[in-house]
C-alpha cells in the first residue's frame, strides 16, 4: 500500500536506518505506532508517498537479509 505521509499523522514514530548517511545514501525510515503495519519512507524526502506492509511481510524482509 502507498500512502502520503500526511496520513500517518502523528501515529508513527520515526526511526532512521542505521546505514544512512548525510552524503545522501541508502536514507530509510521505518516507522512503528500502528498496528500490524510498518510505514518506511524515504528519510531524504518524508513528504513523498511511502510505503506500507504488514508486520509479518517486513519480518520475513528482514529475515531474507541475515
Amino acid at each position: 500500500m502507498v500512502v502520503t505521509d500526511g496520513a500517518w499523522g502523528a501515529f508513527v514514530e520515526w526511526r532512521k536506518s542505521s546505514h544512512s548517511n548525510a552524503q545522501g545514501g541508502e536514507c530509510v525510515e521505518v516507522g512503528r505506532g500502528l498496528a500490524g503495519l510498518v510505514p518506511v519512507r524515504d528519510s531524504k524526502d518524508p513528504a513523498r508517498p511511502g510505503l506500507v506492509v504488514s508486520d509479518r511481510a517486513w519480518g520475513a524482509f528482514l529475515g531474507s537479509l541475515t
